[in-house]
């Protein structure tokens, strides 16, 4: 069955939702469960997807739009017009190996701060989809990465939490004018 949440991927001049920024209290908020997908989940998929598609990003969860919920959208080809974003609701890290991959991130909540994280290189994620089918996920690279990242989101984790260097995530957010006060130490 087709995804029923198609959006082009195009830069909106005004993306339908607002990405709110490290210091923001809606980021360190928990996510809610989503109880049961219907055409009012599939509208806010519809806009996670224009605004991150507009803001060039790769991955949103629902708390950087202020949408207390366990939703994340994720296009790591946001190029490729064939490939279809995945959408993930309530999602469950499953299994993770025990190789651990260091790469740089960024996030459309700190825009222009990218620095290292370790994070494991394989999960397994549990899910439902945009119609509200259960689906399970292995996966690696960067798109296990993008996944973990905004699973994060939903838990209140931003990755400026999970850097070890602290000198240069300092020096990068008060290069961008944001506070290390607003970093939670995991």
């Amino acid at each position: 069955m087709a995804s029923v949440v198609l959006v082009e991927k195009k830069k909106l001049a005004k993306p339908p939702l607002e990405i709110h920024h490290l210091g923001d209290r809606v980021l360190r908020q928990p996510a809610k469960r989503i109880a049961k997908v219907d055409a009012e989940t599939r509208q806010m998929i519809r806009q996670m997807l224009q605004t991150m598609y507009s803001e060039d990003g790769i991955g949103l969860a629902a708390p950087q739009v202020a949408i207390n919920k366990q939703l994340i959208v994720v296009d790591i080809e946001p190029d490729n017009a064939a490939r279809p974003p995945l959408i993930l609701i309530n999602p469950v890290l499953k299994s993770f190996s025990q190789d651990i991959e260091v790469e740089q991130e960024g996030c459309l909540s700190i825009p222009g701060v990218y620095l290292d994280v370790k994070r494991p290189g394989t999960i397994e994620v549990s899910f439902k989809d945009e119609q509200g089918r259960l689906q399970t996920l292995t996966t690696d690279g960067l798109l296990a990465r993008a996944i973990q990242h905004e699973i994060d989101h939903l838990n209140g984790v931003l990755f400026v939490d999970r850097v070890e260097n602290k000198l240069a995530l300092n020096q990068e957010l008060a290069k961008k004018g944001f506070s290390a006060q607003a970093v939670k130490s995991l």
